[in-house]
């Protein structure tokens, strides 16, 4: 199981700088007004060699300025159910306000891990205020600047230090699928149909399922495990917000799993939350099968298929080598292909290609469509080969690697999937000193 560690605090602390920091992107929109950041905000950090996920809450915060307390309030108790470890986050500037009281009330009761960060400490003075934070009760206070990056390396010590260390579980040989979407696109219909069981009750509220399941499925030839972002949610917890809910789920299982089945609803279409979905597992590089669901409901006209799938296409471009796969759940129309469709993916994902062969194929197209010239200068690539990664990587050596655009690489890249079948799977090209 990956670490999911959670950011979370009152509006303006400066969780997204302290964000950026930590996943050393500027993913979230720094701004002076209070609530601004919009950004799905997910990332991975590292440190001291430990990969963990980063979530801020303050990306899901939605609305004006009163109806921020019930908003955090939320997200707060969403982090408690979902993250391995909390960093709230306070303002030295301002002091404890109420919010903070609020906010510290649901963390003392909850039996996580928190760490307490005072953050705009960006001199000596400001150390002896960060003092009155600890009458929040949650223990020692860290004092950082996300702007200037001071304290930070302390609080991250932290982090991975309290992380519990794996235990060694019996690792099951087997392919893992997680089958992933928005709410109520029909991701427990479709488990059901594999399993020829209600394993998850379903129901036509949006969101009616819980926890993660991991089900092993051997049956007609197959054998592998299914990871299913579902289980019963608990009534009285549909008010949640449920996109959030759905992103912090699909984390847990895209990082978990070898395949994601992305699943859309096909009334619907291909939605902003389903590709974030979908890049979210792009980045993590698994393998990728796009399950088109309720395709029963569709009126169908001549071609609607082909000019669907092309919809898709464009939307989830540059990567577009992805099978699509019409489905319907509840008639079990082509759910077989999926699963098919699905270990084709795996398989390619874990292909290795012989140095020899990769040379012998990929050096001719390179000599008949050379990498442009820069400032004069020739780039001669004279040796590919495929790195020892989880996922499928090549190293292409030249003289001038720093010049090699991203167009080029991409014409590799393209050239690689002509050759050698990597549908489904991102691949990564890097180019190195000979």
């Amino acid at each position: 199981m990956g670490n999911i560690v959670a950011i979370v605090g009152r509006p303006n602390v400066g969780k997204s700088t302290f964000f950026n920091r930590l996943t050393d992107s500027r993913k979230a929109i720094v701004d002076e007004v209070s609530g601004v950041t919009r950004d799905r905000i997910y990332g991975k950090a590292e440190w001291n060699g430990q990969e963990f996920s980063v979530i801020d809450t303050g990306g899901y915060i939605h609305g004006s300025e009163d109806v921020f307390e019930g908003e955090i309030r939320k997200q707060v108790e969403i982090a408690i159910k979902e993250a391995n470890l909390i960093l709230f986050i306070v303002d030295v500037t301002t002091g404890i306000v109420d919010l903070d009281q609020e906010v510290a009330k649901l963390l003392r009761k909850s039996k996580k891990k928190i760490i307490l960060i005072a953050n705009k400490v960006d001199n000596n003075d400001r150390i002896a205020l960060a003092s009155e934070f600890y009458s929040l009760g949650l223990g020692e206070v860290y004092c950082i600047s996300s702007i200037n990056g001071s304290g930070t390396g302390d609080v991250l010590d932290d982090v991975v230090n309290s992380f519990e260390q794996p235990q060694e579980e019996e690792v099951l040989n087997v392919p893992k699928f997680a089958i992933v979407g928005r709410p109520n696109v029909g991701k427990s219909s479709l488990l059901n149909s594999l399993l020829g069981e209600d394993r998850s009750i379903v129901t036509n509220i949006a969101g009616t399922t819980r926890d993660s399941i991991n089900t092993r499925y051997t049956a007609f030839g197959h054998d592998f495990l299914l990871i299913d972002t579902a289980g019963v949610r608990k009534k009285g917890k549909v008010h949640e917000d449920l996109e959030f809910y759905s992103v912090m789920r699909s984390i847990r299982a895209i990082e978990d799993c070898d395949v994601c089945l992305l699943v859309i609803d096909a009334s619907i279409g291909l939605e902003a939350q389903d590709l974030n979905i979908f890049h979210l597992a792009q980045k993590n590089r698994k393998g990728i099968v796009i399950l088109v669901n309720k395709w029963d409901l569709v009126e169908k006209e001549n071609n609607i298929t082909k000019g669907y799938e092309q919809a898709i296409r464009d939307k989830i471009a540059p990567f577009q080598d992805v099978p699509i796969i019409f489905i319907s759940a509840l008639t079990k129309q082509r759910i077989m292909k999926a699963i098919e469709t699905a270990e084709h993916v795996y398989n390619n994902r874990n292909k290795s290609i012989q140095t020899r062969k990769l040379n012998d194929v990929m050096l001719p197209i390179i000599e008949n469509f050379q990498p442009p010239a820069i400032k004069g200068k020739y780039i001669k690539i004279k040796f590919i080969t495929q790195l020892p990664t989880h996922a499928p990587s090549f190293a292409f050596f030249c003289n001038l690697p720093q010049y090699v655009n991203e167009s080029y690489k991409r014409f590799l890249e393209n050239k690689l999937r002509e050759n050698f079948d990597f549908t489904g799977v991102p691949i990564q090209v890097f180019m190195r000193q000979k």
